[in-house]
């Protein structure tokens, strides 16, 4: 008996390593957000059909095709990765997964994960959901090693999820959508560039340009947040305007708006990892107030 336990002990380990390395693969918390993002978009659909089955193949089909755009951003990645401590432990720069097995896993997901969303909803959501694992590893990946645009062009598949499961629901694009994209697109900013800011030495080391300005002595990025913020605050009401909110949940979104204006302000002024890092958390807390506002006014 005790040789058999020794026998299956080695499988059971390496089985609990390989579930790592996949959730290394596809960052399943970023990717969990990601997924949240969509549902709350589809959630906030006027007359919407909600049902357990729906929101379950919303889950799984976006969390597929997101996990298969991430396994493909670390394919590309590997040497750059290898160079920041934060990822140098990835399976693929550690040499634990293959590159053949990693894109082999992200063809899968794609294929699967787009199937779902054209068989349970349609076409449309299915195409951004295209679009979106494009940019994020056509464009974006690749301009990470050449300039900081790659911050916006990357905010634009960051953004994506809420108007897909708006367009899962409504199988249209319509004004309420772009409202919640345009705030989302927004936020990522000064979230991505707090994030960028603490771990700037990590993303110098692999030549990677994820800020506006490389020079942590100058200002320039923590000005940006702060402009970022208060269009994030003028945009409080859109929601209202495109028929999503109430004037409750305008008052809320404002609120958590001027919170996070204050925190990018702190950050300006101190202009140190500290304030960057209580940003980061704000913009954490941000999103979730907003989209949690949106749908009090749904309920």
């Amino acid at each position: 008996m005790s040789n058999l336990q020794n026998i299956s002990l080695p499988h059971s380990l390496a089985f609990v390593q390989k579930l790592k390395d996949y959730k290394q693969l596809i960052k399943l918390n970023l990717s969990l957000m990601v997924v949240f993002g969509s549902v709350i978009g589809y959630l906030l659909v006027p007359n919407v059909a909600i049902s357990f089955g729906k929101l379950f193949w919303l889950f799984v089909g976006g969390l597929l095709v997101t996990a298969a755009a991430n396994a493909c951003n670390e394919v590309f990645e590997i040497d750059t990765d290898l160079l920041m401590k934060r990822t140098a432990d990835r399976p693929l720069p550690s040499k634990r997964m293959s590159i053949l097995e990693a894109l082999s896993f992200a063809f899968i997901a794609l294929i699967v994960g787009c199937a779902i969303m054209y068989w349970q909803f349609n076409l449309l959501s299915t195409l951004l959901c295209v679009l979106s694992f494009a940019i994020y590893v056509m464009l974006y990946t690749p301009l990470k090693r050449i300039s900081s645009i790659c911050v916006f062009v990357g905010a634009i598949p960051g953004a994506l999820p809420v108007l897909i499961g708006w367009v899962a629901g409504a199988n249209s694009i319509t004004n309420a959508g772009l409202a919640l994209f345009i705030i989302q697109f927004l936020w990522q900013f000064p979230h991505f560039w707090a994030i960028a800011w603490v771990g700037a030495d990590d993303y110098n080391n692999a030549n990677l340009i994820m800020l506006p300005k490389a020079d942590k002595t100058s200002r320039f990025t923590a000005m940006q947040c702060v402009l970022y913020t208060i269009a994030l605050l003028a945009m409080s009401l859109l929601p209202k305007f495109a028929g999503v909110s109430n004037w409750l949940a305008v008052a809320i979104i404002a609120i958590a708006g001027i919170w996070f204006l204050y925190k990018a302000i702190l950050f300006y002024k101190t202009n140190n990892n500290k304030e960057a890092r209580q940003l980061m958390f704000a913009s954490f807390i941000y999103l979730p107030v907003v989209y949690i506002a949106l749908l009090i006014d749904k309920v």
